[in-house]
């Protein structure tokens, strides 16, 4: 039997595991269609490709007969696709010629229910004489808690920590930085800029196989920014096996894309094997001699090479190739365990690999994985050259903390992290460029600091929208930026303090959706679309903290539950001992993509033994609300009220104004240290 203290001790144990880190929410569909159970390809993860009057593949799901299919965006249609025919139960199904060029919504109806797929087809305006990637990888969406802290070149694992090099960081949620990525690349990739033209991601798109609700978050991210014009292509990482959801989400587990010049195969390297398996490769090259003469692109989530001759942080190998007995033995050191095998048990996989490489002249392969950047150039002996770029984490914090801690420098880890992405051309002529990051071929840092620089906070409650943007970039960011709002809710000058024009508004599937041009200048900017002025305070709650009755000087968690009709733009917490404001520090939300939500602060010790904390929480019209806990080792209980008081402190300054000029390519070289 239990005894007291140790039937409190578990009591406290499964409130905390329950309340602050939720686990994966895998629920039952019920009458809910995912869109995998109607449709297998294209999903959000790998659209249909075409020009106005081809021909796109649609694969449905066993004993599914599609009856129609429509597409349609915020801007344009929506279309008809003309059934041509079915041919071993893949439909052909034609783009109108009037279609105009955008990423669109494919709406899919069918005898086992209706599905609307983002990113479902991206129409072209002409086939790309260069690829412009923006390269994400390691997402690790969550429904759970997975979070890190970060303020300018600065990334830490908890809150103390970051606070030792600035008072005012932001926590980075993995969904978060996913959506920040997205965002991002979605606003340079569009309307003139020319930055880039297509999104990857390679792999790790969510934390857990199973975890449903992280699968259609995801799918929220990829929405936001692929209707805002901007294509996505996704391949499945370890993470994301096996497939439980992501075949209902994302994508099939691999897959090729034609885009006019250039082949792009996405190939599986499943979870704990770490490398795809032979029927898989022998599957690749029959792709490959069915598509002669195209440029190709490899996307794969384990990288290929281990080290170089240069170190284990990449790159160039020279002179080799993998037809040659005893060049493959010497190349055989530089490859990773997970393709070769530690006692080489898989060398006829990666050695085939590598010939496909050589043979088909495979002029990039994309990677991540190991959550750090690692290039590697492969020349092989007939000259031609094979970049291996495998790139840092865009959404763990799971990496080495920048700068290093203690813990961190026993990992092996040459160079510090942070949440990175790379922006790589691809030309139709083989040349590959990285034309924002120069020089990669080094040790140190070479992925682009977004999302790390630049943050997006999205908020929906239920009488308004409210995005909150922090640029730490040397210049603003304009570009097309979507939102889904409420009905009758309008963007308020009040509530925005950026240069914004409403382009459009469409209800797409039973939701609204607002297309804007946003210029997003360098600092802390907001946008707020409500359906009426927002005089509401945000309700908020000290619901306990751990340890219970911290001893002096021991570090403690406080968590507090949010709620607001819009959203809530901070949340801060103080400590007060006799009076007197002693500390006070940010507190971040669990589930960011929530307006109701559990906040938390780690507090690196009080030297008192009586104390009181307050929370105070601000929504993005300066509303506050302020709630205390009282902490004393003299009583045997604790107590929380709450007081409420409204503020216009943080109201936006700007309202609508003449949307600025388009900048040219941002300029993400400065940032370097």
């Amino acid at each position: 039997m239990l005894g007291r203290r140790a039937l409190v001790f578990l009591l406290v144990l499964m409130a905390t595991a329950a309340f602050v880190f939720p686990q994966v929410r895998v629920q039952a569909a019920g009458n809910v269609v995912t869109p995998g159970q109607v449709i297998l390809d294209p999903l959000p993860g790998t659209p249909a490709i075409g020009l106005p009057g081809d021909t796109i593949e649609v694969y449905p799901a066993e004993g599914v007969s599609v009856q129609s299919l429509q597409i349609v965006s915020i801007l344009h249609g929506p279309y008809d696709l003309q059934i041509v025919g079915t041919e071993g139960g893949v439909v052909r199904a034609k783009i109108p010629y009037e279609a105009v060029p955008d990423v669109y919504f494919l709406v899919v109806k069918s005898n086992k229910g209706d599905v609307t797929v983002p990113n479902g087809v991206w129409v072209m305006e002409r086939a790309p004489t260069v690829l412009r990637i923006a390269h994400g990888s390691d997402l690790h969406v969550t429904s759970g808690f997975k979070m890190g802290f970060v303020c300018g070149d600065y990334f830490q694992k908890s809150i103390p920590e970051i606070l030792k090099y600035c008072n005012n960081p932001i926590g980075m949620h993995s969904y978060t930085a996913t959506e920040s990525f997205m965002t991002y690349y979605a606003m340079v990739g569009s309307w003139g800029q020319n930055v880039i033209n297509l999104i990857i991601s390679t792999g790790d798109d969510v934390d857990t196989n199973g975890d449903q609700e992280g699968y259609k978050m995801l799918n929220r991210a990829i929405l936001y920014a692929t209707a805002a014009g901007t294509p996505l292509i996704s391949i499945k990482g370890n993470h994301d096996h096996p497939p439980t959801y992501y075949g209902k989400y994302v994508g099939p587990r691999y897959f090729y894309r034609v885009i006019g010049d250039f082949l792009i195969i996405g190939l599986d390297s499943r979870g704990e094997e770490r490398h795809p398996e032979m029927e898989q490769l022998q599957w690749m090259e029959d792709v490959l001699k069915g598509h002669p003469n195209k440029t190709v692109i490899v996307l794969v989530h384990h990288p290929f090479w281990y080290s170089t001759p240069d170190g284990k942080w990449g790159g160039t190998i020279k002179g080799y190739t993998a037809f040659d007995d005893s060049d493959w033995k010497a190349l055989t050191r530089f490859v990773s365990w997970d393709w070769v095998g530690r006692k080489g048990e898989y060398e006829d996989i990666a050695r085939y690999f590598l010939q496909m490489v050589e043979k088909y002249n495979i002029r990039l392969v994309l990677s991540g994985h190991i959550h750090k950047d690692k290039p590697v150039l492969y020349v092989d002996k007939n000259g031609n050259e094979h970049w291996f770029w495998t790139l840092t984490t865009t959404g763990a914090p799971d990496k080495t903390s920048n700068p290093p801690s203690e813990t961190d420098k026993g990992l092996g880890y040459t160079v510090p992290s942070w949440y990175g992405s790379q922006v790589v051309y691809l030309y139709s002529n083989g040349t590959v460029e990285f034309p924002l990051a120069g020089n990669v071929l080094r040790d140190g840092i070479s992925s682009l600091p977004v999302p790390q620089k630049f943050v997006v906070f999205r908020q929906e409650g239920q009488e308004g929208t409210a995005v909150q943007f922090f640029n730490e970039l040397n210049e603003s960011v304009s570009g097309p930026l979507v939102i889904r709002i409420p009905a009758g809710a309008n963007v308020d000058p009040e509530g925005t303090n950026i240069t914004y024009r409403v382009v459009a508004e469409r209800e797409i599937a039973g939701e609204k959706y607002m297309l804007l041009n946003v210029t997003v200048p360098r600092g802390v900017g907001q946008i707020t679309a409500v359906t009426k002025k927002d005089t509401k305070p945000p309700e908020v709650s000290i619901g306990y903290i751990t340890p219970s009755k911290p001893k002096p000087g021991q570090r403690f968690s406080v968590y507090i539950s949010a709620d607001d009709n819009v959203g809530i733009r901070a949340m801060k917490v103080q400590i007060i001992v006799d009076g007197k404001v002693v500390k006070e520090l940010p507190a971040f939300s669990v589930k960011p993509s929530e307006v109701k939500a559990t906040y938390f602060t780690e507090v690196d010790g009080i030297n008192a033994t009586t104390f009181t904390i307050k929370a105070i929480a601000t929504d993005f019209y300066g509303n506050t609300k302020e709630a205390t806990y009282s902490v004393g080792t003299s009583t045997a209980t604790t107590a929380a009220t709450t007081t409420e008081t409204s503020s216009n402190e943080g109201k936006g300054i700007c309202g609508p104004a003449a949307i600025l000029a388009l900048i040219a390519l941002p300029n993400l070289l400065r940032w370097r240290k």
